[in-house]
Order: C-alpha cells, then sequence, then structure tokens
C-alpha cells in the first residue's frame, strides 16, 4: 500500500477503494480494510478522505483498488 491517499477530488461514485473505518486507526498495522465501491464522497479530513460505500460502511479511504 502506498503512503499517498488520493483525495476526495480525486474519487468519483462507482470507484473501487480499500477503506477503514472511523473507529479503526488508519496508520494501524492490525487494521481491517474492507474494499467496497463509493456510494459518496465525504469529503477530506486529517485521516484522508471519507466515504460512504454502497453497502452503507463509512471510513477513510486508504487506495483505490485496480479493476481486475
Amino acid at each position: 500500500m502506498s503512503d499517498e491517499r488520493p483525495s476526495a477530488t480525486e474519487l468519483r461514485q462507482g470507484m473501487t477503494v480499500r477503506i477503514v473505518q472511523g473507529d479503526q486507526d488508519v496508520q494501524s498495522t492490525d487494521q481491517e480494510p474492507i474494499v467496497g465501491e463509493i456510494g459518496t464522497v465525504i469529503g477530506d479530513d486529517a485521516d484522508g478522505p471519507e466515504v460512504e460505500l454502497k453497502n452503507g460502511a463509512v471510513g477513510h479511504v486508504l487506495e483505490v483498488v485496480a479493476d481486475a
């Protein structure tokens, strides 16, 4: 994973991303990321861009997942 997170302006609805939910430390190595499609881009904050996935999970984007 890159230390370079995308900004909220680079994210679009429907993109597949890996996030950590708000109650997890985004710098932790034992985090459990969630992969899903962006439903709503909420905005940027100190922990990176915050999104709501189509499955309802809300969290900070770690990275964009490349289409397979």
